[in-house]
C-alpha cells in the first residue's frame, strides 16, 4: 500500500478525511464543511487511544507445550521476565503494538494533538481543519489545519496559510508542528522557508501540557512573522521585471542536477548538457509562458511569476509514475530541492540583479 494509510479492518475506513475534495490516493472521508476538532477526529479514524504497557521478554529456560484444537503440537516460550525501563505503546481499540518506549516518554493522545491547534485561538475559532490522517498501525497521525489570514501578492493573487503536525506513538521522532502556505490558484505547495527563518518547532514527548500550550503560541508567532515576510517579499518580487533570457537562465539554473551541468552553463556549454536535462528545461520553460496560472499580473514576466513556474510545473505539468512518487518528490525529493533553488536564486536576482549559478 503506497500510501501506507491505516486501514481499520474494525471500521472497513482508511484513517484519512478531508474537506471537498479528494486527496491523490481517493481514500478515506470527505466532508463537505469544516468540521470541529472533535468532528474531524472522528472522520479521519483518529478517534483512539495508546496507553504504555510493561514490556516483557521470554525465559529460554521456560518452555511449554501446547496442543491445538487441530491436534496440532507446537512449542512456545513463556514471556515472565520484565523488561526494565521499556513499555510498549499498545493501539487500545486494536491491540496492536505501534512501537518501544524508555520510561519517560509521555503519550500524547490523539486529542491532544487537536488540542494543540485549539489552544492556539482560544477553541478552535478560525482554525478550519482540512486534512487529518493515520499512518502504518496508527504509530504516525498528521493533523493540516488553515489559518484564517492569507499572504495577498498583487490585487488577487491569494496564498493561503496552513499549520501542519505531525507525531508519532512509536517512540521516534518528536511532536513537530510548522508553518506552510499553499496558491491558491494553481495549488501550488511553495518550499519557501526564508533564509534564516525556521518554520517549525519541535516538543518532546516528555513535555507536559504547559510546555506544549507555550510552542503552540510560538509557533503562531513564528507563522505571523513568516507570513508577514513572505507577503512582503513576493510582492516585491511580483514588482520586479524579468525578461525571457533571464527567465530561461533562471530555470536553467534551478533545473540544474549537479555541479558539471552548472559549470556547463557558466562556460556557455549548454549543447552538450544531456537531452533529458534540456527537455525539462524546455517544459518548465514552456509551462512559464503559457500556463494559465502564469498569465495573472502579478505572474506574468515578474520575478514572482518565475518562482511559480518552477514550482507550478510539478505540482501541474510534470508526469510522475503515480501519486506517491509525486506526493514525495513535492515533500521531500526533487520538486522541494528545484523550489528552494528557484526561490534562492529569486532572492539573488532581486538582490543583484543577476542569477547566480549556485546547487543547494
Amino acid at each position: 500500500m503506497a500510501h501506507n494509510l491505516n486501514y481499520n479492518s474494525r471500521t472497513d475506513k482508511h484513517s484519512f478525511f478531508s474537506v471537498k475534495e479528494k486527496a491523490w490516493h481517493g481514500l478515506g472521508t470527505i466532508v463537505e464543511s469544516y468540521p470541529t476538532s472533535a468532528e474531524a477526529l472522528k472522520f479521519a479514524g483518529l478517534d483512539y487511544t495508546v496507553e504504555k504497557r510493561p514490556l516483557f521478554t521470554v525465559d529460554s529456560r521456560n518452555l511449554v507445550t501446547f496442543q491445538t484444537q487441530d491436534a496440532e503440537i507446537g512449542n512456545a516460550f513463556m514471556p515472565d521476565i520484565l523488561v526494565p525501563n521499556f513499555y510498549s505503546t499498545v493501539r487500545t481499540d486494536t491491540e496492536d503494538v505501534l512501537g518501544v518506549v524508555g520510561k519517560d516518554y509521555k503519550v500524547v493522545q490523539n486529542i491532544e494533538a487537536f488540542s494543540f491547534f485549539d489552544s492556539i485561538v482560544g477553541g478552535g475559532e478560525g482554525i478550519l481543519y482540512e486534512t487529518a490522517g493515520a499512518l502504518g498501525k496508527g504509530e504516525r497521525i498528521f493533523i493540516t489545519a488553515k489559518l484564517p489570514s492569507y499572504i495577498k501578492v498583487g490585487k488577487d493573487d491569494l496564498i493561503e496559510q496552513y499549520l501542519f503536525l505531525t507525531t508519532s506513538h512509536d517512540g521516534f521522532g518528536s511532536i513537530t508542528a510548522a508553518f506552510t502556505p499553499v496558491r491558491i490558484v494553481c495549488n501550488n505547495t511553495l518550499n519557501a522557508a526564508l533564509k534564516n527563518s525556521s518554520n517549525v518547532v519541535r516538543i518532546r514527548h516528555s513535555s507536559g501540557a504547559n510546555d506544549r500550550l507555550k510552542q503552540a503560541h510560538t509557533l503562531m508567532g513564528i507563522s505571523g512573522r513568516i507570513g508577514d515576510e513572505m507577503e512582503q517579499l513576493f510582492n516585491r518580487w511580483a514588482n520586479v521585471r524579468i525578461t525571457d533570457a533571464e527567465l530561461k537562465k533562471l530555470v536553467q539554473t534551478a533545473m540544474a542536477p549537479n555541479r558539471e551541468v552548472l559549470d556547463k552553463l557558466q562556460k556557455g556549454l549548454i549543447d552538450e548538457a544531456s537531452s533529458v536535462y534540456k527537455n525539462i528545461v524546455d517544459e518548465v520553460f514552456g509551462y512559464a509562458m503559457s500556463a494559465p496560472s502564469q498569465q495573472t499580473d502579478t505572474a506574468k514576466g515578474t520575478l514572482f511569476g518565475a518562482y511559480n513556474a518552477v514550482t507550478g510545473y510539478y505540482q501541474n505539468a510534470r508526469k510522475f509514475k503515480d501519486g506517491e512518487a509525486k506526493f514525495k518528490s513535492i515533500i521531500e525529493g526533487t520538486a522541494k530541492h528545484r523550489g528552494q533553488s528557484a526561490f534562492d536564486l529569486c532572492l539573488d536576482l532581486c538582490k543583484n540583479g543577476n542569477v547566480a549559478f549556485q546547487l543547494n
